[in-house]
């Protein structure tokens, strides 16, 4: 019997059509006088942030909109973002968008009860004080942010992604309608998607894995496999859609609480060198961190693969590689580039290595003794 381990989760999650209506209820219920809502420009022309600034009028709240989010925020965004809100009063924030959006809402939350820099929060379990409210409305099917412990940042000093790690930012308040997702480029889904997976199937052979994390992580793959394909080549595939973002909810209680691995070391080091949005980051490479993983968790590939009914052998050698070779299959078919078509070089790659080996997230890895050779192979043959 394993010993006993902690699950965590916090969010208050209204999910399904016409969700944004519990929006005004939500605000009256914090009292609120001076709201932020935080969005960026997809979100603004897609229609989906007058159709939640619409409804949190009704609230008769005062409004900031911040309307400047960027992909992978940096320090520089959280502090100068924190400002304005701490000018403004901010009481409660509303954060309308994909994880970058909702990263940095969290990110700024830190800031309006504890001391800048945000960079000497990153870790696990650095944030001192409560945070504000903080309702997160996800337009996007990957991140899981709206109901996960963590932020990932930029540090463009340093030059590398970090994240920072505390129950205290998980979102209070969750508006999750799938139809926000609607219009998703199909580029997008893809890659959003392919990021879910990586959640999924990293977070299921962690270390730090349980039960019920497993669970979890499972449950989220099958929806996930079965899904992503269709809501690619059919973005107004509301079924697969409400499936995509259900799978992310399922999977962010996993991996919050489970962690991730490589992949996402990987990704975080790409990110912070070559500016590549997350998710392509860890799809472009999550096929072959998992065919390195596999000698280290041979049975939990197994059932990942058995998970998504993948033809087994019943030579767990051979059955451990199905998963690997799946995923690049899917990779292929979701058209995800490959390094190389990133403007990736050869020359590139050994700071690269020399930066995933200084990630934190390794420690959860299944595969321990990560070396630089390990790390120049994935990337080699993710080229």
């Amino acid at each position: 019997m394993k010993v006993a381990s902690e699950f965590f989760a916090n969010s208050d999650v209204f999910f399904g059509k016409d969700a944004i209506k519990e929006l005004p209820g939500m605000l009256k219920s914090y009292q609120a006088k001076n709201v932020m809502v935080l969005h960026g420009g997809s979100v603004k022309r897609a229609g989906i942030a007058d159709i939640v600034l619409e409804e949190a009028k009704k609230a008769g709240v005062e409004l900031t909109v911040f309307d400047g989010v960027i992909p992978d925020p940096t320090n520089e965004i959280v502090e100068k973002t924190a400002e304005l809100a701490r000018k403004e009063k901010i009481d409660v924030f509303v954060a309308v968008g994909g994880g970058s959006c909702i990263d940095l809402a969290k990110a700024v939350n830190v800031l309006m009860t504890n001391p800048e820099p945000v960079r000497q929060y990153g870790g696990i379990g650095m944030v001192k004080k409560p945070v504000l409210p903080l309702i997160a409305i996800p337009t996007t099917a990957g991140t899981s942010s709206e109901v996960t412990n963590v932020v990932a940042l930029n540090d463009t000093e340093a030059v590398c992604k970090y994240v920072i790690i505390d129950n205290k930012l998980t979102p209070d308040k969750v508006i999750a309608d799938p139809e926000f997702t609607r219009t998703m480029p199909p580029s997008v889904t893809a890659a959003t998607g392919m990021d879910a997976i990586t959640h999924a199937v990293e977070s299921y052979i962690s270390n730090m894995a349980t039960p019920l994390t497993e669970y979890h992580s499972l449950k989220g793959f099958q929806i996930f496999y079965e899904n992503l394909p269709k809501a690619v080549a059919d973005g107004a595939d509301m079924v697969a859609r409400e499936q995509m973002m259900l799978g992310c909810i399922i999977a962010g209680f996993g991996f919050s609480n489970a962690n991730l691995g490589l992949v996402h070391g990987i990704a975080h080091t790409l990110s912070a060198h070559f500016h590549l949005a997350h998710g392509a980051a860890n799809a472009a490479v999550l096929p072959y961190v998992m065919e390195y993983n596999a000698q280290s968790c041979p049975k939990k590939m197994v059932e990942l693969a058995q998970a998504v009914n993948l033809p087994l052998s019943g030579d767990i050698d051979e059955d451990k590689l199905l998963l690997p070779k799946a995923l690049l299959s899917l990779t292929k078919a979701l058209k995800i580039k490959t390094l190389s078509e990133h403007g990736i070089e050869e020359k590139n790659l050994g700071i690269l290595a020399e930066g995933v080996l200084k990630e934190p997230v390794l420690g959860f890895n299944p595969r321990q003794g990560v070396t630089k050779e390990d790390v120049l192979s994935i990337l080699r043959k993710a080229m």
